[in-house]
């Protein structure tokens, strides 16, 4: 899938767009990490479910390379969402 629309959503957790990550590429950041740290991509919720694949894509075109060449991005707890009402259920009253 080609994404041609600047104002497309990439990182829905953030409202990050299209423009948003070529616009950081573009002054630098062209590792996924770096991007991660600058605008928070693969940071919300979903954990990066679904900007990894189309940052990866717009690495890779900037890059030369091939999107399997660009590093898949750290995961740190948590992996999963954590309902605030199990974490109440364990503490102690």
């Amino acid at each position: 899938m080609i994404l041609k629309d600047e104002n497309t959503i990439v990182c829905r957790c953030e409202d990050i767009t299209l423009a948003e990550i070529r616009d950081a590429i573009e002054r630098g950041y062209t590792e996924f990490e770096e991007l991660k740290r600058y605008l928070r991509v693969g940071m919300g919720p979903c954990q990066g479910r679904t900007c990894t694949p189309i940052i990866r894509r717009e690495l890779a075109k900037y890059l030369g390379k091939s999107p399997a060449d660009i590093k898949i991005p750290t995961k740190r707890p948590p992996i999963v969402n954590v309902l605030l009402g199990a974490i109440d259920a364990g503490r102690e009253k």
